[in-house]
């Protein structure tokens, strides 16, 4: 399935709201499940309630948690909410255990059109989750501290990283200027998956069968990166029980200098004063290589409703009030989401609104599918085992080998 958000040469869509109907038909507040970077604020739910006539009850929780909510409640045949957070690595399990509505008949031709990523969240020809935020990796830093250490530009290779990174150390006082989470967490091993994109290859075969236990892999190479880093005093010893979330507050605060994989959205947060401590100082380059060709990947995140769930027509109407180009906005500006609608990113960039606009354009046209052919079934075991493992080889219980190791047994167990 294509994951690729051609923004250049994209047909231009009028940003109306292609006819979406904004009625909440359920008398109570609609029950949300939503991961802590859409905590709406009430500005957003008041807007909600103005346009629908209905009122939320919005729970977040943390990505991993949402998903053992959503297990542990369907397996239970109950809903977790009305309306859950659908992420892409998620499709091919939920999917096939048949636990959400198909939403195909949701959308307007015009308004698919303009939402490219809707094929990540098709399962068997059902559209399971309708994506609203769009989650690519951009490599963000802070200016200013390259400034201090003399450096001119940012780094383009992974070793040019490295290099800045313990000048920045030495010159510009930054104890742990590299952000990345290593807990045993999906941000964790989402970090791997991005460099070993940067180390000029890929994870699996067309067969699935794991490239990444030969030293002179590319993944292997990325792990060696982010265990020598650590060893070399580069990331804080403590991000081994940080989350994704915790290294973003860092680099907000000023106490790192590269945000390894930055949420391309996150710009708008980072160089918002009110919200950060760098403002004036956060900036994004393309994800370095190693051969000079940029790649990155995709990740973005849906909505979706169990098929369990009450008042369905009610999550429909917050679904579509979701894509509203107004509130997508409104959602890019206040928290950083970036939209998944090809027609608002475009006027964003237009009316200068997109923070790092050209970056970003320029990245999102190298966006690439994790897996090329949909997210598989056994994914969530794979990516437990990534989390687990590179934990363990952070904190110096298993080698890097022994690590890669284990994570292909687990590939492959997983696929039988």
């Amino acid at each position: 399935m294509n994951r690729r958000i051609v923004l250049s040469g994209a047909v231009a869509l009028c940003l109306s709201s292609a006819g979406l109907p904004f009625t909440a038909t359920a008398s109570e507040p609609l029950s949300v499940l939503l991961p802590p970077w859409v905590t709406l604020p009430k500005e957003m739910t008041d807007k909600y309630t103005a346009k629908s006539g209905g009122k939320l009850d919005i729970q977040t929780l943390g990505w991993d948690e949402i998903r053992t909510k959503i297990v542990t409640s369907m397996m239970a045949k109950t809903a977790p909410a009305s309306v859950t957070e659908m992420d892409w690595s998620w499709v091919g399990q939920f999917g096939s255990a048949g636990w959400y509505d198909d939403l195909s008949g949701a959308l307007s031709t015009e308004l698919k059109a303009d939402l490219p990523t809707t094929s990540i969240f098709t399962y068997n020809g059902k559209l399971i989750g309708i994506p609203y935020n769009n989650d690519f990796r951009v490599l963000i830093y802070n200016k200013a501290h390259l400034a201090k250490a003399g450096i001119v530009q940012a780094p383009k290779t992974p070793d040019e990283l490295l290099a800045d990174a313990m000048a920045v150390k030495e010159k510009a006082g930054v104890a742990y200027p590299i952000g990345l989470p290593l807990s045993a967490t999906e941000g964790s091993a989402t970090v791997w998956y991005l460099l070993t994109k940067a180390f000029g290859g890929d994870l699996f075969d067309a067969n699935h069968k794991p490239l990444f236990t030969n030293p002179e892999s590319a993944g292997y190479r990325a792990m060696s990166f982010e265990i020598q880093a650590l060893k070399d005093g580069l990331i804080d010893p403590a991000s081994t029980s940080l989350k994704d979330v915790e290294i973003q507050e860092l680099f907000k605060s000023g106490k790192v200098t590269f945000d390894i994989a930055g949420w391309a959205g996150n710009l708008a947060v980072y160089t918002d004063p009110a919200k950060s401590q760098v403002a004036a100082d956060a900036a994004a380059a393309l994800v370095p290589s190693i051969n000079g060709k940029s790649r990155t990947i995709g990740l973005p995140g849906a909505l979706a409703v169990p098929v369990s769930a009450g008042h369905k027509d009610t999550a429909r109407a917050f679904i579509d009030w979701m894509l509203d180009p107004d509130t997508m906005i409104d959602n890019y500006v206040k928290l950083g989401n970036l939209p998944t609608r090809i027609s608002v990113l475009e006027k964003l960039n237009r009316d200068g609104k997109l923070t790092q606009g050209d970056v970003l354009v320029a990245q999102a046209a190298m966006v690439e599918p994790l897996f090329p052919e949909g997210t598989p079934g056994w994914y969530p075991e794979f990516s437990a085992a990534v989390a687990n493992n590179l934990n363990a080889a952070a904190k110096g219980q298993v080698s890097v080998e022994e690590a890669l190791t284990a994570i292909a047994a687990a590939a492959e167990e997983a696929q039988q």
